[in-house]
């Protein structure tokens, strides 16, 4: 697929850094004043290419604070200073793209299977002047190919990508070619925990709940798993 030519925003899909600050204060969200042009250039990016593509669903500021540079932040506190980290699965950039933006001593990388997407990626981040590798295929690949020496990941980070038991039957295999996985997940987390276990897909790993916060504009809340190998 050829996608279409980079083009000047849509002034009606663009988002200041002001207002991304103010949506980020109103909601009670503490974001590097250093960090919200890159945030406010990357929302714009994606939510022009948005119109060509499908990546994403949080097209105004408000969703895209609570729902994405919200998920960002819960992971920020749990990435020491220069891991190496893989965005399994990042969709429209979520969460690595916000990643790079928020905590730059990071070495992100991303990886797409579906290629439109991976190519779009590629060009929001080339319109963003931002350095992030992304990899065109399945991320369980690529992990394969670097399970030890300098460029093996530390950490893969997942959000929205598949029910626990798929995802452990992807990496559980390889548990010993990365450092661990931090997962997003909803309120039926436990549920699909349960699912994986009875299907034999958490044999080799630890699973255990580090961090949880209010999932936006919904009941419940959103929890961060933190998978290793046992």
């Amino acid at each position: 697929m050829t996608l279409p030519e980079a083009r000047d925003p849509d002034p009606t899909t663009s988002v200041s850094a002001a207002a991304l600050a103010a949506e980020c204060d109103r909601q009670g969200l503490v974001v590097p004043a250093e960090a919200v042009p890159g945030l406010a250039a990357y929302a714009t990016r994606l939510w022009d290419w948005n119109e060509r593509l499908n990546l994403t669903r949080h097209t105004d500021p408000e969703r895209f604070v609570a729902r994405d540079v919200g998920d960002a932040l819960a992971l920020v506190p749990h990435l020491a200073q220069g891991e190496r980290v893989l965005d399994v699965g990042t969709g429209g950039g979520v969460p690595g793209v916000l990643l790079a933006i928020l905590r730059p001593d990071l070495r992100v990388e991303l990886s797409e299977s579906v290629g439109k997407r991976a190519r779009a990626v590629a060009a929001i981040l080339a319109e963003c002047g931002l350095a992030v590798p992304i990899h065109e295929g399945p991320a369980q690949e690529l992990v394969a190919r670097r399970p030890f020496g300098p460029r093996r990941f530390d950490t893969l980070v997942v959000r929205a990508v598949a029910p626990l038991a798929k995802l452990l039957g992807w990496f559980e295999p390889l548990a010993n070619s990365y450092g661990r996985m931090l997962v997003i997940k909803g309120p039926r987390w436990d549920a699909e925990l349960e699912e994986a276990r009875s299907q034999r897909r958490a044999r080799h790993v630890t699973v255990r709940r580090i961090a949880s916060w209010p999932l936006a504009g919904a009941d419940g809340e959103s929890v961060l798993l933190e998978i290793r190998a046992a």
